[in-house]
C-alpha cells in the first residue's frame, strides 16, 4: 500500500514538474514576443523619410497687403514598405495608419493630420476633408498612387503630413517676394522651441488577412528649419519597432 501511494505521489509531482516546466516555456514565449515581436514579416517597414519645412497660405483673396499669409509648419511623412526576402506571394492588402496623438504639444499652432489630397493641385490641400481623423487606410493596387490613396500590392509608399497649423500672421506689402520654406517662422518671430512637437501613430499592414502593428514616434520638426529652410530626417534602423500580430 505505501509503494502504491509513493508511485502515485511520484506520478503527481512529475505531472506537477511537467505542468510547471510547460507553463514556464509558454511564459518565456510570451514575453519573448512582447519584447521581439513579430520576426521574418513577409513585407516590412524598411525606411522612414520626414521632410520637415513650413509655408504661408493665403489668408483671403481679397488683401489690402501684398502679403497676408498664415503660417503653417509642415511635416511630410513617407513610410516605405518593402517585401521581405521570406515573402513566399503573400500581398500587401492593406496599410492602416491610426490612433494618432500628439504627444507633446507645440508652443504656438494647432497640429492636425492631413492625407493626400484627391483633387488637382497639389498634394496636400487644407480642407477638412482631408484630415486623418479616424485612421487613413492606403489599399493594396498595382502601383502607389497617394493620391487615390493606394500602395504596391508588392510594397510601396504610403504618405501621410502633419501640420501645425496657424502659428501666427505675417502681413506685409515690403517683400517683393516670399520663399516658402522654414525661414518664414523669422518673419513672425517663432523660435524653433516653439514650433517642436511630439506625434505617435500606429501603423498595421494587412498581409493574407493577416494584421501586423507597430506604434511609431516622430519628434517635429527635424533639424533647424529656421535656418536651413527644409530639413530631412532618414530612419532606416527599425529595431526599435515591434510588430504584433492582431485581430
Amino acid at each position: 500500500m505505501d509503494n502504491e501511494k509513493r508511485k502515485q505521489t511520484i506520478k503527481f509531482c512529475i505531472a506537477v514538474s511537467a505542468l510547471a516546466i510547460i507553463v514556464l516555456i509558454v511564459i518565456s514565449l510570451i514575453l519573448r514576443y512582447q519584447v521581439e515581436g513579430e520576426k521574418n514579416l513577409p513585407y516590412t517597414l524598411s525606411k522612414i523619410i520626414m521632410i520637415s519645412t513650413a509655408e504661408g497660405i493665403d489668408k483671403s483673396e481679397e488683401v489690402t497687403e501684398k502679403w497676408d499669409l498664415d503660417i503653417y509648419q509642415n511635416n511630410d511623412v513617407y513610410l516605405y514598405i518593402d517585401k521581405s526576402e521570406t515573402n513566399q506571394g503573400e500581398m500587401l492588402e492593406k496599410v492602416i495608419i491610426n490612433n494618432v496623438q500628439v504627444t507633446q504639444s507645440p508652443k504656438l499652432g494647432t497640429v492636425r493630420p492631413y492625407m493626400p489630397n484627391s483633387s488637382e493641385g497639389s498634394l496636400y490641400d487644407y480642407s477638412d476633408n482631408f484630415l486623418v481623423n479616424y485612421e487613413l487606410t492606403y489599399t493594396g493596387a498595382s502601383k502607389t498612387n497617394p493620391k487615390t490613396l493606394e500602395i504596391g500590392s508588392e510594397g510601396g509608399t504610403a504618405y501621410i503630413r502633419f501640420s501645425n497649423t496657424k502659428i501666427g500672421e505675417y502681413e506685409s506689402d515690403k517683400d517683393t517676394e516670399i520663399v516658402h520654406n522654414g525661414t518664414l517662422l523669422n518673419k513672425i518671430n517663432a523660435k524653433l522651441e516653439d514650433v517642436q512637437f511630439k506625434v505617435s501613430f500606429d501603423l498595421t499592414m494587412e498581409i493574407d488577412k493577416n494584421k501586423y502593428k507597430t506604434t511609431i514616434n516622430l519628434d517635429m520638426p527635424n533639424g533647424n528649419i529656421i535656418e536651413e529652410g527644409t530639413t530631412n530626417f532618414e530612419k532606416t534602423d527599425m529595431s526599435d519597432l515591434i510588430f504584433k500580430r492582431v485581430n
